[in-house]
């Protein structure tokens, strides 16, 4: 059985092996290999460690904890972090575990960020996803997300990639 929590300290290397995991399965082809080569656990906990200390209070972290094994999906939001006449929220990251792609749990951690967020006031969420990443474009769209518009891009390595953004009304 699979539930959802808040994140602690204690699982920032679970949360890191999602993440690392998650960008090698779910970017091999789109986002360049060395970069995702270059990609540790080791390396990934220590920036979240960091992270983690400084953002208390302004960002939440959720992991999806299957009782037998652990987190195996993470989940992390706050307030948009660029310029919006609303009052949005966003979606910074969401992973779970390849092994898990299909079973529920992302959508479930899905659900417990609205819910949050809807606590917290916002009046809608807002995400970035990579253009060419169709699979994760499919489930928030699935979510009631829609592409607003729009577009940004990042620096993976040296390769410059799309970014879409995506807005779901709460």
């Amino acid at each position: 059985m699979v539930r959802v929590r808040e994140m602690t300290e204690a699982d920032i290397e679970a949360v890191s092996g999602i993440r690392v995991t998650g960008w090698q399965t779910a970017y091999a082809g789109v986002v360049p290999q060395p970069y995702l080569d270059a990609m540790t656990v080791e390396d990934d906990a220590r920036q979240r460690r960091t992270w983690f200390t400084r953002s208390r209070g302004q960002v939440l972290d959720l992991v999806a904890v299957d009782d037998g094994a652990g987190p195996v999906g993470w989940a992390s939001l706050g307030q948009y972090r660029g310029e919006c006449e609303e009052r949005p929220g966003e979606l910074y990251a969401l992973y779970v575990r390849p092994d898990v792609i299909g079973t529920g749990v992302g959508r479930g951690l899905l659900q417990e960020v609205h819910r949050h967020a809807a606590a917290r006031r916002f009046e809608s969420m807002l995400l970035w996803v990579l253009r060419d990443n169709p699979r994760a474009r499919r489930f928030y769209e699935t979510a009631g997300y829609t592409a607003d518009g729009a577009v940004r891009s990042d620096l993976y390595g040296e390769v410059e990639l799309t970014e879409v953004r995506y807005r779901r009304a709460l």
